[in-house]
Formats: structure tokens, sequence, C-alpha cells
């Protein structure tokens, strides 16, 4: 069995002398006897579909037989995860999503609000002027929070379709990453984008001042039968959705974790373990590939860290709103002690908000099944 991007066996490209020096995905399950898979899957590959740099793997010893001389120019084919022909359905309807991420976050972060106008109407309601300055400033901002909005719904169906790829039978979850390496990426890129969108979100309390004065006008336009420029564009049901969606501290994280828990729940004949060990596995590569100076030193740049932080937390709080007793449990598949321990080695403004979402948006850390340690480490 071969790599895709690679022409190292699986056998023979897990880590050691003259091999990709990353960890084998059965080496990183967190602790003996977490997954049945008895293969070493190809790190390299686990690496790279979580967009880590595994370029570095520069062989000690010749190449394996069979592989050409110049195998090492073939890794980096394996950062892009191309996706093979069984995987291009999915892959394709996906990355049309994908596509509009960067520029979400684009538009949410120079997001400045309507604050100033607002407070003006406020403080002088009886200028009409100022009344219509305020409301012309609040009905394009609006415009695009309905477009963060039905960006989440967007996201959400590309997650669920995600999963149904990643966890299918008759393949275990160990199994679809090493085959569908560019579907896990995707997995992988969502999961970054969405805590990078609610980390941009919980700094911006504009989002909803901006939204709750656009709700109070418009009801107050309707009482007084005032026409209403941007009404049509956002009605009620629409708007009570989105209320919802913005009152939330982590909104993204909140429609993900509704989704993966939905799509558990409607797909009763797949064991529960497919999606778990899924999140779980790659949340081990993303831990191992932190707290070990030996891959840790090899990447080229900070966001890639955050990336894998990012990615790691993820899948953490995925998994604990979809298992029976969630991340935190002794039973856990998830090594939560490693996993904060490498949080808190990072600079602490670089990491609070990822250490809020494990404290707050989590189901399970203040079970009483959830050691006393765990929840010390997340004070």
């Amino acid at each position: 069995m071969m790599v895709s991007g690679c022409s190292l066996p699986v056998s023979e490209c897990g880590g050691g002398a003259g091999r990709c020096a990353t960890p084998p995905l059965a080496a990183v399950g967190g602790r003996a006897g977490s997954f049945n898979e008895q293969e070493a899957v190809n790190g390299a590959a686990a690496g790279a579909i979580l967009g880590l740099d595994t370029r570095a793997c520069t062989p000690a010893l010749p190449p394996a037989p069979g592989a050409p001389a110049d195998w090492r120019a073939e890794v980096p084919a394996l950062i892009d995860a191309q996706p093979t022909e069984a995987e291009k359905e999915v892959y394709n309807q996906v990355n049309v999503v994908l596509k509009d991420a960067e520029g979400i976050l684009d538009d949410l972060q120079s997001y400045r609000g309507a604050g100033h106008e607002i407070r003006e109407a406020i403080q002088h309601a009886n200028d009409d002027k100022l009344q219509e300055k305020a409301w012309g400033a609040v009905v394009p901002l609006v415009g695009k929070l309905k477009k963060f909005y039905e960006f989440s719904q967007r996201l959400e169906a590309a997650l669920r379709g995600l999963l149904g790829a990643l966890t299918s039978t008759p393949y275990s979850p160990t199994q679809h990453l090493e085959r569908e390496q560019a579907l896990a990426k995707q997995f992988a890129e969502i999961l970054h984008f969405t805590l990078r969108f609610d980390e941009l979100k919980m700094t911006n309390p504009a989002i909803q001042n901006d939204f709750s004065y656009y709700r109070r006008t418009l009801s107050r336009m309707r009482i007084n039968n005032v026409p209403a420029e941007g009404e049509n564009e956002v009605n009620n049901e629409l708007a009570n959705r989105m209320s919802l969606f913005y009152a939330e501290a982590t909104p993204m994280l909140k429609t993900l974790s509704d989704a993966t828990t939905k799509f558990v729940s409607e797909n009763k004949n797949l064991p529960i373990e497919n999606t778990t060990d899924c999140l779980s596995t790659m949340a081990s590569v993303c831990r191992v590939m932190l707290e070990t100076p030996e891959y840790r030193s090899r990447f080229t740049n900070e966001e890639t860290v955050s990336f894998c932080l990012r990615v790691m937390v993820g899948v953490i709080i995925l998994y604990d709103h979809v298992h029976p007793v969630g991340a935190f449990a002794r039973t856990s598949k998830i090594d939560m002690k490693g996993c904060i321990k490498v949080l808190k080695e990072q600079p602490p403004n670089s990491v609070e908000g990822l250490l809020n979402a494990l404290r707050y948006t989590t189901k399970h850390l203040n079970d009483e099944t959830t050691s006393k340690q765990i929840k010390t480490m997340l004070q």
C-alpha cells in the first residue's frame, strides 16, 4: 500500500533512520489500546492533512527499495493532499465553501460597527437626521452579519458531508484518514476557520450591539408603519435565528458541535466510534506534532503552530459533544492532560481564546468523572 503523493510504502514510511521522521498514526493514539488499527499509517501524510510542514523529511540512509532517487522532491506534494477520484465529489462540494472562508474572515476582521452613530441616535432621539444616519450605517452591517450566518449554514452542510465520507464503512477511522487525506485536510481547515472566526467574534462587541439596535429600530418602524429599507433582506424568522447565533460566545463552534451531534444521532447504523475515533486520532496527531521538539522544530512559521492548535482544540470540543462520556473522562481516547499542557506552553495571549473554548464550550468538563487535575489545569 502506497501513501498518496509519496513513493514510499506505508510500512516503510513510519519514522526511523532513513525515513520520514514523523509519527505514524498508530503511534499517536493517545494511549495504549486506543485503536484496533494494527498497521502503521504514514505520519508524514497525517501531518500533511492537518496542514503541517513535513517537507523536512531528509533521509540519512538511501531511499527504500523501489523508491525513486528523488523521492524527497515528492514529499511536498503531501502538503497539498490532492483528492483521489473517490474523494472528488465531496472534495469539490466542500472546496466551494472553503474558497469563501478567507473572505469571511477578512470581512469580520475589518468589521468596525456603528457604535458612534448608534450612540448619537440614542442621545438625540428626536433628531430625525441622526436616526436616519444610524439606520443607514447599520443596514449594510446587518447585511454582512447575514452573510456570516448564511456561511455558517454552508459550513455545517460541508462538515456533514465530510463526516459521512470519513466515517463510512467498511474502513476504520484511521484507514479513512490515510485513504482520504484531502478530505481530512478539509476537515482540519474547517476547524481552523471556525476557531479563527469565533476568536474574532468574541473580541468584537459591536456585532451584537449593531444587531440589537437593528432589531429594536425595525420593530419601532413596524409599529409606526414606517417603511424600512433592509427589512426584506432580513425577515423576522431569519432575524430570530441570527439573534440566537450571535448570542453564542462561539457561534461557529456551536454550529459545528450541533451538526456533529445531529450527524451521529441521524446515523444510528454507524458505530459512534467511527466518528469519535476519527476526532481523537486528529487530536492526537496535533498533540504529538506540537509537543515533540523534533517535529515542532520543522514548522516553518508560527501560523502552522496556530493552525495545529486550533484543529486540536476543535476536534476535542466536537469529541466532547458527541462521545457519551466526553473528552475529559479517564476512558477518553484523547490525552487531555497532554493537550492542555501543550496549550499552556504557548505564549498566553496566543492561546487564551482556545483555553476559554475548552473551559466554556465543552460539555463534560464539569462532570464528576473529570479529574481534579484537569479542572485545575483549566482554571
